[in-house]
């Protein structure tokens, strides 16, 4: 499946920088949030779990210590990354749109690319993915990084160090523009590898909708779901949706 032109670099020719932007050892906190509402919510028990947007494989690489993984990525190259890292998971190359995988799981978990659907259209296409994807009563977890009542524009930097490179980013979210639904954040990589330094600029393109929106979708593809809020030491107002299949 090839990236569109407009895909982030990050995920494709910079993708293999992706654990030093964004290391597995940050996501101990948030994986097992995660983990413990797919427990909590469970209405059958849980061993097999669809990921759509698994990315790099953070977070499947705390949850493969509890469940059977299927890590569907539109990437090909962010999918190489979290083979490295998640050999034992089932890597798969796909929209989450419109990927059919032929079988179905107890739970479905889709964390922050949910956000690169800018459109009502395109959340609802999600939806129905992991409406398709899941045995009666399974569950769905969903994680976007905002909605609409929780968004403020923001900055953030960091980075890592790994062998003979390192990356340093800056990222800057900006406020949507006035009736859009969408918004923009830029990042700006500096990219070292031995005594050799660059920049990089990459802007990527995320989508920002009301709590209401979220569960009446929901309920139009067929579930029964919520709005829970929650805290991680570096996200103090988040909000995931949990949705069980009727």
């Amino acid at each position: 499946m090839e990236r569109p032109p407009s895909a982030p670099l990050l995920y494709g020719e910079l993708a293999r920088w992706w654990p030093l932007l964004s290391a597995p050892s940050e996501y101990e906190e948030e994986a097992n949030l995660y983990r413990a509402r797919l427990f909590d919510e469970a209405r059958r028990p849980l061993r097999d779990v669809l990921e759509l947007g698994s990315g790099g494989g953070n977070n499947a690489s705390y949850l493969k210590e509890h469940f059977s993984m299927t890590l569907v990525d539109l990437s090909e190259d962010m999918l190489a990354v979290s083979r490295a890292l998640n050999p034992e998971c089932e890597h798969v190359a796909g929209d989450m749109r419109s990927v059919r995988l032929g079988r179905d799981f107890d739970a479905v978990f889709v964390h922050d690319a949910i956000d690169y659907m800018t459109t009502a259209e395109d959340l609802a296409a999600v939806f129905e993915t992991a409406h398709v994807h899941l045995r009666p009563r399974g569950n769905a977890l969903f994680v976007p990084d905002y909605v609409t009542e929780t968004f403020s524009p923001s900055t953030d930097h960091g980075g890592h160090d790994g062998g003979d490179r390192s990356l340093r980013y800056l990222e800057w979210t900006h406020a949507p523009r006035r009736g859009e639904s969408s918004y923009e954040v830029d990042f700006v990589y500096a990219l070292r590898e031995g005594d050799d330094l660059r920049v990089e600029h990459d802007r990527h393109r995320h989508g920002v909708f009301p709590r209401d929106l979220w569960l009446r979708l929901l309920e139009e593809q067929g579930f029964d779901a919520k709005a829970v809020a929650y805290e991680l030491s570096d996200w103090p107002s988040g909000t995931m949706f949990v949705a069980v299949k009727r």
